[in-house]
């Protein structure tokens, strides 16, 4: 196994420079280059506290790459209830992930609680309803099989003024949910 080809994949889906992984990690940008070009070897916890900075484990990044789920069925969905809204998982531990895919139901004539202004792009798909998206001072209306793209710097949220359940297909990159 290349670990520093391994490190290095990692750290540019995480979007960090030598320097910045170093930095995270109290060590040298020498460091991590010669470790990325398997010039050196880290100590167990050396590499483990550079994995935990760049949001994996020493389970996760030994794990055989053969066994990658890739498929999600029911089973592997998880369900969060809220006031108003019912929110299902598509994909478990989507978290580590670039994306994160969920389904999502609201309740008619409620909405959403408003997500402050971060990092990342949302897309939405309308499978089933109408719904506004408020995205800063401007309101959107949607209807089924339509959609939205936004960069997520400003606060955002999603209500239904209608009489059904409306249904979304959502997908946050970076993971937000």
């Amino acid at each position: 196994m290349k670990i520093g080809k391994k490190i290095k994949h990692l750290r540019s889906i995480c979007q960090l420079t030598q320097q910045e992984l170093a930095d995270r990690c109290d060590l040298t940008k020498g460091f991590i280059s010669q470790l990325e070009n398997d010039l050196n070897s880290p100590s167990i916890a050396t590499l483990t506290v550079i994995l935990n900075a760049l949001g994996s484990n020493l389970k996760e990044f030994f794990a055989d790459d053969d066994n990658e789920k890739v498929v999600f069925t029911h089973e592997d969905y998880v369900i969060t209830n809220n006031p108003n809204s019912k929110i299902t998982w598509l994909v478990s531990n989507a978290q580590k992930n670039i994306m994160e895919p969920i389904y999502l139901e609201i309740e008619p004539h409620s909405s959403l609680t408003m997500d402050m202004p971060h990092e990342g792009e949302e897309f939405g798909y309308v499978l089933k309803g109408k719904v506004v998206l408020v995205l800063g001072n401007k309101q959107y209306k949607l209807h089924a099989h339509e959609s939205f793209y936004y960069t997520a710097n400003r606060p955002h949220y999603l209500k239904n003024d209608g009489s059904m359940n409306a249904c979304i297909l959502w997908i946050s990159s970076p993971p937000n949910f």
